[in-house]
């Protein structure tokens, strides 16, 4: 059995669109879902979120909704977007992070539409997932800490986007990785040949000042 983890946010959409693939996954395939801060990650590699570039935003919104029309699957943009997704990514760790209360979780935002930052939003999330204490929950001490834990781990595995699935020290990032995952899932050998191993350590070649 092979062991993974799924690095996500409920911020990203594309990690709304991979998680509705997860039945093409191998069912001996055992994964760890943990919830992540984006931002965080974001802060720390130096880059941009997709929707904080005016021409990407417009293009992944989209592509969002163009991919879910060809996955055959619901989905509705919360009315704005990005939002605070501190309060859903707690609630998920209160709830222990199982792809049952992920999938619920998605789904209210994306499947449903609702603006998961607010008080009304966190509540119906809450009451999905069977917390009865939200507010407590969110600002809970542990809770806080274990997500920080979540996105340290991620950062020290060298994950810099989400969603991101790591197996066997090797990161693979967005839902448009997918095919590239389940190929490597297939052949362990995938980036052994003598051209993948050159361009995996490759020098830099020129750096913009």
């Amino acid at each position: 059995m092979s062991k993974a983890t799924w690095y996500f946010d409920f911020i990203s959409p594309f990690a709304y669109l991979q998680l509705a693939r997860f039945s093409e996954l191998p069912q001996s395939l055992d994964i760890t879902l943990k919830p992540v801060l984006f931002g965080s990650l974001l802060k720390h590699w130096g880059q941009l979120g997709p929707a904080e570039i005016p021409a990407k935003r417009r293009f992944v919104y989209r592509f969002f909704q163009w991919n879910a029309d060809r996955l055959n699957i619901p989905f509705s943009m919360p009315p704005r977007h990005p939002y605070n997704p501190l309060p859903s990514l707690r609630l998920c760790v209160a709830a222990g992070s199982q792809l049952h209360h992920v999938k619920e979780i998605f789904n209210m935002i994306y499947g449903q539409g609702i603006q998961p930052d607010t008080t009304d939003g966190i509540q119906a999330i809450a009451k999905a997932i069977g917390i009865s204490n939200p507010n407590t929950v969110i600002n809970d001490h542990n809770i806080k800490q274990k997500l920080r834990e979540n996105t340290d781990l991620a950062i020290n595995e060298g994950v810099f986007g989400v969603p991101s699935f790591v197996l066997n020290k090797e990161v693979f990032w967005g839902e448009d990785s997918t095919e590239m995952f389940l190929n490597y899932l297939n052949n362990p050998n995938l980036f052994q040949t003598p051209e993948m191993i050159r361009i995996s350590t490759m020098p830099m070649g020129k750096k913009r000042s």
